[in-house]
């Protein structure tokens, strides 16, 4: 344990979904949180361990996720206590998983501060981040829901947006302002106007809260959802677990954190944004991906191991099958080789391959999912 540990503070990492815009690499067995997707030499999820267990230690980093990744999680974080790895039955969405941590949290330490951080996100500049944290931790002990803002680098249409307002006067956290509103992902015209206007934040959906406050908040907004959660809780550190989680479980509320309390707290004037100062991506599609990589801009950048011949051209080749690829003055293209799929795109139409897994589930392909 390192001198930046902060007392009482626990990461919550809840790691789902497919990533299916980055089909055919990311799927419902291995998805892109398991995959080293930057060629760091380590996968996203041990990229979020290293980034948060400095500020926790690892006896309070909680990770929750599916049932079908619960080996290959344990494989990728030995550090991680099995106590820790919360293992949910089937998806009902981040608030039901935050939740549960939170809950289950609240229990064992009831004056503990939670942050929630997805586990497939890319951040640049790691001490920054933990700077961040660090004030977002500082706030949120003064009973506020905390959300880092990220900077815009563009008018995005793929993010939601929160917006900005005065400044707040906590010990520990100079930049800390409150947060008016959330705002829902905008066409186009309506993010350049964000970008422009200045005072608008995406929203990466990292929350830090105590959880007490924060599972408060949801006993007002979704008393069903947060009773349920609080029977799990309460069963889940026993010899009950299972039954319960057998009987609760699946009828819980299907919600995203941010419509079931974000939103709603924003509105009665309850969360602060901390600005972030680092780099930030959650790896959304091959396009944003490319953009990652050194050398997709120039040349052909190789993501992974095996055997590539490129001649001109610009953009990614990922080489998983044992055959050889070979790319030809293509620009701005991506190719994913897989033993049992191969995909081209042009980067420009990267989010339309999660249309290409809807037509495969359509057809009954469960095999290519």
């Amino acid at each position: 344990m390192t001198s930046s540990v902060l007392p009482g503070f626990w990461a919550v990492v809840p790691a789902g979904g497919a990533g299916t815009r980055l089909w055919p690499l990311s799927r419902a067995a291995a998805p892109k949180f398991l995959h080293d997707l930057t060629g760091a030499g380590r996968t996203l999820l041990q990229s979020t361990w290293s980034r948060l267990e400095p500020l926790t230690g690892p006896e309070r980093l909680v990770l929750v996720t599916g049932r079908p990744h619960a080996d290959a999680v344990r494989a990728q974080l030995p550090a991680l206590a099995e106590a820790n790895l919360l293992l949910e039955p089937s998806p009902r969405d981040s608030m039901a998983a935050i939740g549960l941590a939170a809950a289950v949290v609240l229990r064992r330490d009831p004056d503990a501060v939670v942050g929630s951080f997805a586990a497939d996100h890319v951040i640049g500049d790691v001490e920054a981040f933990r700077d961040v944290v660090r004030q977002a931790v500082a706030v949120a002990r003064q009973g506020w829901v905390v959300t880092i803002g990220i900077e815009p680098t563009g008018p995005a249409t793929g993010f939601g947006y929160v917006r900005a307002g005065e400044a707040l006067d906590v010990e520990g956290a100079p930049t800390a302002v409150r947060a008016e509103e959330f705002v829902e992902k905008p066409d186009a015209a309506t993010a350049a106007a964000y970008v422009a206007a200045g005072g608008y934040r995406w929203n990466a959906g990292m929350f830090v809260s105590r959880a007490d406050v924060l599972l408060g908040h949801l006993q007002r907004e979704h008393p069903e959802l947060a009773g349920g959660l609080d029977r799990i809780a309460a069963a889940w550190d026993g010899p009950h677990r299972e039954a319960v989680l057998e009987e609760v479980w699946p009828g819980l509320t299907r919600i995203a954190i941010d419509h079931a309390v974000a939103e709603p707290t924003a509105a009665r004037g309850g969360v602060a944004l901390v600005p972030a100062t680092f780099d930030w991506d959650d790896v959304g599609d091959w396009d944003s991906l490319a953009a990652l990589l050194p050398g997709a801009d120039e040349g052909t950048a190789v993501l992974g191991e095996g055997h590539v011949v490129a001649l001109g051209g610009r953009g990614v080749v990922v080489p998983g099958s044992g055959r050889t690829v070979a790319v030809v003055g293509l620009d701005d293209v991506v190719v994913v080789d897989t033993p049992d799929a191969v995909l081209i795109v042009p980067r420009s139409q990267a989010q339309r391959v999660k249309q290409v897994v809807d037509a495969l589930r359509e057809a009954g392909r469960a095999d290519l999912l």
